[in-house]
């Protein structure tokens, strides 16, 4: 019997995301799957079967961001505040179109105003510098946001940390 090349790329994709594991283990088939998915959209334009593919990718990034979303909230409840920054960060990189994106850019400065607090003496100016550096971009980006306020006092007492630390350096240097 004969099975058109359509059905078969189809179902050769649908095989992948049939295969993609749960959010806590490795993602490859659902990456394979949003791959081959893709290919089969850009293949068969006038397929019937294209928006049941669109929601199949949709549904393996949203997996994917979950994945990453889990990552990055471990970093953070592990107290790797520096390397949670980095995975919210990247999280926002990643899926820009997220309905979650002001809570990623929030974590993200959240967790830079703990890495500073928790820095060497030496390494805090710069360090409260990148909070109200990452406030400044959360602020443009989401300027209605529900959290704002919450990042603005974060933005603050690095302020007030980045005066302290320069009124400090300013008085304990040699005069001459």
């Amino acid at each position: 019997e004969y099975i058109p090349a359509e059905e078969v790329d189809y179902m050769r994709a649908y095989c992948y995301y049939k295969q993609s594991p749960k959010v806590e283990l490795e993602q490859v088939n659902s990456l394979k799957a949003i791959g081959m998915m893709q290919t089969f959209i850009n293949t068969h334009p006038e397929s019937e079967r294209n928006k049941e593919a669109t929601a199949i990718i949709e549904e393996m990034r949203l997996k994917l961001e979950q994945k990453e979303l889990k990552g990055a909230k471990l970093y953070y409840d592990l107290g790797e505040f520096r390397a949670s920054a980095i995975a919210y960060a990247n999280l926002l990189n990643n899926f820009p179109e997220s309905s979650k994106g002001e809570e990623y850019k929030f974590m993200v400065v959240k967790s830079y105003f703990r890495f500073a607090k928790l820095s060497i003496v030496s390494k805090q100016l710069e360090r409260f510098e990148k909070v109200t550096e990452e406030y400044m971009d959360f602020k443009d980006r989401y300027p209605d946001s529900k959290l704002l306020s919450d990042a603005e006092e974060l933005s603050k007492q690095s302020q007030n940390q980045i005066k302290a630390i320069q009124n400090e350096q300013i008085t304990s240097s040699p005069r001459q």
